[in-house]
């Protein structure tokens, strides 16, 4: 087949041509040195803490129990399995399920906080299902490390090494398998699409469609915050572009802006996407398909978030009318039976209808529609304070105190009793610098803050989790934290209770719980601390769907004033009554809806 001959000899030419450049430049691949732990408690508590996180066990071993038997073929892109289980901690999060992940699809994985999405990826990531080494994946769930490459360099380099990579694999086939192997022309493609002339100007589209600019991408990873650096690792997941990408809540870190630019941008990914997300909107604008993990079932669904709502409202409605004509129909046969007497023909029917109601329990009795737990937690009411509670007034502001770095000039901004302001714009512009301002953690070189004498702030940031140890219990870090409000166990059950976390939850190491279920404790410290101004930003990452409704319901119950920074375009469609632009120094009140401002940020996308 010419074709074929000549897009060999086109590949081989540029190994030649790339082989040569790096013997030319010396290149070489420094390997990490994991550096031995120290003895002190200190480590020793980072250590358990970093195993918690890992989901391991004091060996290193992994926690989670896994089964699966793949029913497709081993060159297929195609992943079916039956026989789906998982068990973490000796909890059932999965069982007696099918996956089935068919190649070209975008899958949205869904479930609530401690259900075990995050646990599931991983197992699949880590193959401890049996899937295909031919289909090669990656999870996205921790950051790029921390190098002297800049951001450019990083995504630029990972792409060198993954060619690297399909060379080799290559060169083993055939070894192995020899040159007719079906499993080459897969590899041959994917080496032809990476086209490796053009890895600069594609990750540089990438990273600046995630927020990067031109000074930016060229930050080395070691000078960035863990936020940047878990662009850098998307970044990667990107280019490379795997035949199984993982995505563990990709938007968690990014703005706005970056947000609608994923969102079309894995709207065209032509590989296989799994995806945990849990702001609806995305979910919509990405899935074409959807995975339901609530009843420890892998439960399929055709479309998109809202079509799998209205499926999946229909199917439970039947559900429920199958539900009750049975229970109709048991209780006649019930009642039939008991009033048969002694009479022989009766009897007969009676032992007839019996058998009918044996069946039917053999069979497996129709089961009632389980509801989704929904936690209507409330924010104390606080008493009204008379304008102004936070006013600026024509605040200039710099880090470094100089006019030519301003962030901010001639800031005219305010909060009142009934405020439920969004504001929104692009990481870096100054959003949080806004907040801590508000706070007083900061303060400006120019103009003046007015707070009322009894303001009384609650702040929930991106860092709030920090100050949880994950050593602990939920039960037992609020219990020590505000052991002079009550020492009782009980009490301190119903507090989080309030918020979401239950039962088991409340009393395993934080560690292993998920990040929207330690959010759930960070909203219960909130709530303690009775504030009339509730400052947010990004509350709703890591929490589930229906914890974000609710989260949308006490915002607008909330008897005091409330301004939100979120990527989460459904929380804000709720809550927002006012939207300001943080740009040009400034923040402008936006004369629209929030999915007007997106369709703005849409309009302007290139790829």
């Amino acid at each position: 087949m010419p074709p074929k001959s000549a897009s060999k000899a086109k590949r081989e030419a540029k190994k030649a041509e790339r082989d040569a450049k790096r013997a030319a430049e010396g290149k070489t691949v420094k390997k990490s040195k994991k550096t031995e732990d120290s003895n002190t408690e200190e480590d020793k508590v980072a250590a358990e803490i970093e195993q918690l996180k890992l989901q391991q066990d004091k060996d290193g071993i992994s926690d989670r129990v896994v089964t699966g038997v793949l029913d497709s073929l081993a060159t297929s892109r195609d992943i079916k399995l039956s026989s789906v289980s998982l068990l973490f901690h000796g909890k059932v999060l999965i069982q007696d399920s099918i996956l089935e992940l068919n190649h070209g699809r975008r899958y949205g994985l869904l479930g609530p906080n401690g259900c075990g999405k995050s646990t599931f990826l991983k197992s699949i990531a880590t193959r401890e299902y049996p899937i295909p080494e031919s289909i090669d994946i990656y999870l996205l769930d921790e950051p790029a490390p921390p190098t002297e490459y800049s951001a450019l360099e990083f995504v630029v380099r990972e792409a060198q090494a993954e060619l690297k990579r399909l060379e080799d694999e290559v060169e083993r086939l055939i070894l192995e398998e020899g040159p007719e192997s079906e499993k080459l022309e897969l590899i041959y493609e994917k080496m032809d699409e990476m086209d490796p002339d053009t890895f600069e100007s594609r990750s540089a589209v990438i990273l600046i469609g995630l927020g990067f600019n031109a000074e930016t991408i060229k930050k080395k990873t070691k000078d960035m915050s863990g936020g940047w650096r878990m662009r850098v690792a998307l970044s990667k997941a990107l280019f490379i572009k795997p035949t199984l990408l993982l995505l563990d809540d990709p938007t968690a870190h990014l703005d706005l802006e970056a947000c609608v630019w994923l969102e079309e941008y894995l709207k065209r990914y032509s590989n296989t996407l799994l995806l945990v997300s849990h702001s609806q909107d995305f979910l919509n604008g990405v899935c074409s398909n959807m995975i339901d993990m609530r009843q420890q079932k892998l439960m399929a669904y055709g479309g998109n978030y809202d079509t799998y709502l209205k499926t999946r409202t229909e199917l439970e409605t039947n559900q429920m009318k199958q539900y009750n004509k049975q229970q109709e129909e048991i209780i006649h046969i019930k009642k039939f039976i008991a009033s048969a007497g002694t009479y022989a023909n009766l009897v007969r029917q009676a032992k007839s209808r019996q058998k009918i109601l044996d069946k039917m329990e053999a069979d497996g009795l129709i089961q009632p529609v389980a509801p989704d737990r929904v936690f209507n937690f409330r924010f104390p009411d606080v008493e009204r304070l008379p304008p102004p509670v936070l006013a600026f007034d024509d605040i200039n502001f710099a880090y470094d105190g100089k006019p030519e770095h301003y962030l901010y000039e001639h800031l005219d901004f305010g909060l009142d009793m009934d405020s439920r302001v969004a504001l929104v714009g692009p990481n870096g512009i100054g959003k949080s610098t806004l907040l801590k301002l508000l706070t007083g953690e900061l303060q400006p070189q120019g103009g003046r803050i007015v707070r009322h004498t009894h303001v009384k702030l609650g702040v929930y940031s991106q860092h709030s989790q920090d100050q949880l140890d994950l050593t602990k219990s939920a039960l037992e870090f609020v219990r020590d934290k505000y052991n002079h409000i009550s020492e009782d166990f009980q009490y301190w059950r119903g507090q989080l209770g309030r918020y979401g976390l239950t039962g088991e939850a409340q009393t395993a190491k934080m560690g292993t719980l998920s990040g929207g279920q330690r959010s759930r404790v960070v909203f219960a410290l909130l709530a303690l601390e009775n504030p009339n101004v509730l400052l947010f930003d990004e509350p709703t990452n890591g929490l589930d769907i229906p914890t974000i409704n609710s989260l949308a319901e006490a915002i607008n119950a909330y008897t005091g004033a409330v301004l939100v920074i979120s990527h989460d375009f459904t929380l804000l469609d709720q809550i927002a009554q006012d939207i300001y632009v943080v740009e040009h120094k400034k923040a402008t009140k936006w004369e629209g809806t929030i999915q007007d401002y997106k369709k703005k940020l849409a309009s302007k996308m290139t790829f």
